[in-house]
């Protein structure tokens, strides 16, 4: 059994003093408020409910850890572009996601959920030039794939993976959709290569 299919919740994290001490290995789940971020999550992890699919956008307010085993974890970042997070809170993130980002050692890679029908905002190109000077690693999904038809999905595709040239040293993206399943396998085999790598050494999503 995989790493993705014996998940648990392990905890929340508001600051930098309550991330997980023992972690060995991270990968940190980032994107738009509604762009299918906690389905995608859900999905790979073959659970209906594990991350908390919210109809308010922007509820999750922490870093949650999903615990895979063997020191591994699943980070559930908050969504962006409608957080409904008071200034004091706002404030706080604006310090601790990019600290997160920037110097978490054990981070192996960020994974980026896009909508497919609005791919690459504004906040996503933030968020990737936040994290490109980590040199680590970038894979997008492209969720609610089923929403297009085949030809206008892969056409996104092709869109994006010309965006990610500049975007990122180690840049990669799938299509994915956590009602038809599409992308997933292909999504778990990849991510569990980072979760399992020794050293920090740059890893592809391929």
């Amino acid at each position: 059994m995989g790493l993705f299919q014996r998940a648990r919740f392990f905890a929340g994290a508001a600051t930098l003093s309550a991330l997980p001490r023992a972690s060995a290995a991270e990968i940190a789940f980032a994107g738009r408020s509604n762009s299918g971020k906690s389905s995608a999550i859900n999905a790979l992890l073959n659970r209906k409910r594990l991350a908390f699919v919210s109809k308010t956008p922007g509820r999750t307010q922490q870093l949650n850890f999903f615990d895979l085993g063997e020191g591994r974890y699943l980070v559930d970042l908050p969504g962006y572009g409608y957080a409904k997070a008071s200034k004091g809170e706002q404030a706080q993130w604006e310090t601790f996601l990019p600290t997160y980002l920037r110097s978490r050692e054990v981070l192996r890679g960020l994974v980026l959920i896009m909508d497919i029908r609005h791919p690459f905002t504004e906040l996503d190109a933030l968020l990737m030039g936040l994290f490109a000077p980590t040199g680590k690693p970038v894979h997008v999904l492209l969720t609610k794939a089923d929403k297009l038809s085949r030809s206008a999905a892969l056409a996104a595709l092709r869109e994006v993976e010309r965006a990610l040239t500049s975007g990122a040293a180690f840049a990669s993206c799938q299509l994915f959709s956590s009602v038809s399943k599409e992308g997933v396998d292909d999504a778990r085999s990849s991510l569990e290569k980072w979760l399992r790598l020794d050293t920090l050494a740059q890893p592809t999503a391929e």
